[in-house]
């Protein structure tokens, strides 16, 4: 599977499901903002200011025609400034006096509410004035106001401004949910990738593959710790599948051996016996010790014979509820007598766990694990037991202060061989081993908490459902 196939179409479904709805949702939006824009006052404003433009300068010329025939007609009286008065004239008055016009007309007061008409005469100035009702001054400014306004609002285009300013909010919003996508997809789909890679790693026969724990509380998080739970019992199957297969082989070869070598001592054996039984003369004593040492040399091999048909046997397995605890205590209580000069420490859970097994097979693998301890700590040495519970089984763990185990003696640990020191058979663990595996369990390397060597026995819980068909 490729890291894109998965990404690609998170981002194919979210373009089709938001570019429909967005494209529609931009049409009706600017539709509907073209239609108010065309309901905009903007044009009406402007021709009712042209008409009210209109009408006050319709207003002023028939005020100042009205004012100017009153004059004329003697109905105002006006206001004379004389001649030789000019020094005390008003600035308007003297302005009006020095531009020369025969008459003119003008607005003052509060606002421009006065209309003022001057006229030239011989004797001086004659200034006639009216109220008009209505400031000209205010007006005229209110009228620029209004007009800069409407120019200043045709200037901007306010349909474009708000299409443009939509759509690029509304392409903002897009874009940023794409982009997160797209960030979203690589994190969901880079552990989808791993998981991927390492299934098909599995599927190959690499059992040590894993996939790096993703966050907890999701479904990918809980698929890729199912995953590698699943492919640490694979692995644990798979070696136990091989220890089985190796140890059937070597039950064959056990057989054959014992039976070959057994009907070979025995004859050697007997035929030595009656020469040491027979042995006269001056050199009786050599051939009776020589006799002796063969004899001796042949029950040794009698012995191991006898070992190999044991770990080519298969004994009958009775499971049934064992108090742990009290197993490793009464092992502990035999084997101090054995190995007075070794110290025994006890590390048990206070739960006390019991496990579903064979008490015989359970307590021979004990037994068979601490007396391998006392004799790798050796005088003085340390022998450490620990009890535990987890989920779905029991453990116990056998440590010593000896030297530790090779990397070649780790690799091949279980495996049968021949032994030739004191007592030893060299097939003790490979025996202990394969009880373990009987009961359900296994014995498996752990790391050492005394610098030696530490073996791990694992043996399910009574409420382990594969149990169930041993009950």
């Amino acid at each position: 599977m490729k890291s894109s196939g998965l990404r690609g179409k998170l981002i194919l479904i979210y373009l089709t499901a938001t570019l429909v709805p967005l494209g529609l949702t931009m049409w009706t939006s600017v539709e509907l903002l073209n239609r108010s824009l065309a309901l905009s006052p903007v044009t009406e404003l402007d021709s009712l200011s042209r008409s009210f433009e209109r009408v006050s300068r319709e207003y002023y010329q028939r005020a100042r025609d009205w004012l100017k025939a009153d004059a004329a007609a003697g109905r105002i009286a006006p206001r004379t400034f004389a001649n030789s008065a000019r020094a005390s004239w008003p600035p308007r008055v003297q302005e009006f006096y020095d531009s020369q016009a025969p008459d003119r007309f003008d607005t003052g007061g509060n606002g421009g509410r006065i209309l003022e008409y001057y006229q030239r005469t011989p004797e001086g100035i004659r200034l006639f004035t009216r109220e008009l009702g209505i400031g000209m001054d205010e007006l005229t400014i209110d009228f620029a106001h209004a007009r800069s306004v409407l120019a200043s609002t045709r200037a901007r285009d306010l349909r474009r401004g708000f299409v443009y300013t939509f759509l690029a909010v509304a392409s903002a919003v897009w874009i940023a949910g794409l982009l997160g996508l797209i960030w979203l997809s690589r994190r969901v789909t880079a552990p989808v990738l791993d998981l991927t890679r390492a299934l098909t790693a599995v599927s190959r026969g690499d059992m040590n593959a894993r996939v790096q724990a993703a966050p907890p509380g999701d479904e990918i998080g809980a698929a890729i710790g199912a995953f590698n739970a699943m492919a640490d019992q694979l692995q644990q199957s798979r070696e136990k599948l091989i220890h089985v297969t190796r140890l059937a082989s070597w039950h064959a070869l056990a057989r054959k051996m014992a039976h070959e070598v057994k009907n070979s001592l025995t004859p050697i054996r007997l035929t030595m016996e009656e020469i040491s039984a027979r042995s006269t003369g001056p050199d009786a004593e050599f051939l009776t010790q020589a006799a002796q040492i063969v004899v001796d040399e042949v029950v040794s091999l009698e012995k191991r014979v006898r070992a190999f048909s044991d770990f080519a046997a298969e004994p009958p397995v009775s499971p049934e509820s064992l108090d742990v605890n009290s197993l490793v205590e009464e092992r502990v209580s035999l084997l101090r007598a054995a190995h007075p000069e070794v110290i025994y420490n006890l590390d048990l859970c206070p739960e006390r766990p019991v496990a579903w097994a064979d008490p015989d097979l359970v307590r021979g693998v004990v037994t068979n694990l601490m007396a391998n301890a006392a004799e790798a700590a050796r005088a003085g040495g340390v022998v450490l037991l620990k009890t535990a519970e987890r989920p779905g089984k029991v453990e116990v763990e056998v440590h010593d202060s000896g030297p530790g185990l090779s990397t070649q003696a780790r690799n091949t640990v279980f495996e049968p061989t021949i032994s030739f020191k004191k007592g030893g058979m060299g097939l003790g663990l490979s025996i202990a081993r394969k009880s373990a595996l009987l009961c359900g369990g296994d014995i498996t390397l752990t790391e050492g908490q005394l610098g030696g060597a530490a073996f791990r026995v694992t043996l399910p819980h009574p409420n382990d459902e594969t149990n169930t068909d041993h009950r």
